[in-house]
């Protein structure tokens, strides 16, 4: 299993590739974003870990470079900071995980090895649910062509549901995955977002594709009319 570590803390990245090469992986290690791009474009890795503050190109944009030259390695961010713009940021643009320092070995590994488990498959830059658009890398939503501006906490909720592919998804499912971890607030935000959503993709539309499931949670389906029976 090949691994590429991007982090320019030095100490902590020979720390990481020591612990790694113990359990059986095989580690290259760069220092900076430009390096560290031109080792993941030219080589094959089942995984590759990038600090968001690095020297040269930054961790956005050494990922955004990755996803953008469709190669879909499993990518894990790494960061100093804790902020759910920082998480949204990061699986905007293609990251499949995110780690905050300081964190535990043992959970990076385990994360790294369900990770490649799960492996690299294709995956379309752009998401099309019926007549919905989004784009991660230019931040862009659009329905029958009309450019929709989203906020980020809209546009990261839209990005979480449009990958489901119109599965039901859970209050706590979306908290979970769009919310900072650290978020301990009531769960009637989702409602309050959900809500935001639907006057942005569907009203101006007369459409009904944000569905909630009583019960069970929200889904978004392809193009719906207002009108429609279930």
């Amino acid at each position: 299993m090949r691994v590429l570590i991007i982090e320019d803390e030095q100490a902590l990245a020979e720390t990481i590739r020591r612990g790694l090469v113990n359990e059986g992986f095989v580690v290259r290690v760069e220092h900076n974003g430009n390096d560290g791009l031109w080792a993941a474009t030219e080589e094959r890795f089942d995984v590759i870990v990038i600090d968001i503050m690095l020297p040269g190109l930054n961790g956005y944009n050494v990922l955004r470079e990755i996803r953008k030259r469709k190669i879909w390695t499993p990518i894990m961010m790494l960061t100093a900071k804790d902020g759910e713009y920082d998480q949204t940021d990061a699986f905007d643009l293609g990251a499949d995980d995110y780690l905050t320092k300081p964190f535990s070995f043992l959970v990076l590994t385990a994360r790294l090895r369900a990770l490649i488990r799960r492996g690299a498959p294709a995956r379309p830059v752009e998401l099309t649910i019926g007549s919905l658009n989004l784009n991660p890398g230019r931040r862009s939503v659009t329905r029958h062509g009309d450019e929709i501006p989203l906020t980020a906490k809209e546009f990261g909720l839209l990005h979480f549901l449009m990958r489901q592919k119109g599965a039901i998804v859970s209050k706590s499912e979306i908290l979970a995955n769009v919310w900072d971890p650290a978020y301990d607030g009531a769960e009637n935000v989702v409602e309050v977002y959900i809500g935001y959503l639907r006057r942005k993709i569907d009203v101006p539309y007369e459409l009904s594709t944000l569905q909630t499931v009583r019960g069970m949670g929200y889904r978004l389906v392809a193009d719906k009319p207002q009108n429609a029976h279930a």
